[in-house]
């Protein structure tokens, strides 16, 4: 199980920086000389793809692809949001309220990391992020890239989200948001 989750925990860090990465060449523009960045206090609904390519080694653990609703509020004055996704397949979905910490990357980006609590809508069926409701740790970037226009990805670890097995699940989501 070590090597599992020590696994788990190389893929989240891996995913997050290909993420940011990937994010990278967007905010290229926004690196100004500032001496401290300001980030995003955007509030989002967005749509996207999510994945997971692990499984927890069990029937009905498989990986899987499928999409996510996810979206943020930002607590005014405080580097604290409040974030919601729906991670789903054609055969289930998990909802996932989470707690962030967000930190500016730049005047328009943020990275952020955070806690929350998967709650799986069919025990025994796969979803994105595993075919039980369990904890997760997350980590993302999210930046602004034009008024009211969000992008976003981030990794979820889902703690223990398969029956009958101590496997964690990894899933990736990156998607576009509508800021309000």
């Amino acid at each position: 199980m070590e090597v599992i989750m020590k696994r788990a925990l190389k893929s989240v860090a891996r995913i997050s920086v290909l993420s940011a990465l990937a994010i990278a060449p967007i905010l290229g523009s926004s690196f100004a000389a500032s001496a401290k960045p300001t980030g995003t206090d955007a509030n989002y609904v967005g749509v996207g793809a999510s994945a997971n390519p692990f499984n927890g080694g069990q029937d009905g653990d498989a990986a899987a692809i499928g999409g996510v609703i996810q979206g943020r509020y930002a607590v005014p004055k405080t580097p604290v949001s409040v974030r919601g996704s729906v991670q789903f397949t054609n055969e289930t979905s998990t909802i996932i309220p989470t707690i962030t910490y967000d930190q500016a990357i730049t005047n328009n980006a943020n990275l952020y990391v955070g806690l929350g609590y998967g709650i799986h809508e069919a025990e025994g069926k796969p979803s994105t992020f595993g075919n039980k409701s369990a904890p997760v740790v997350t980590a993302g970037v999210e930046a602004e890239v034009a008024k009211d226009i969000v992008v976003f990805s981030d990794a979820k670890l889902g703690i223990k989200p398969y029956q009958d097995s101590s496997a964690s699940s990894v899933s990736v989501n990156v998607g576009v948001g509508y800021g309000f």
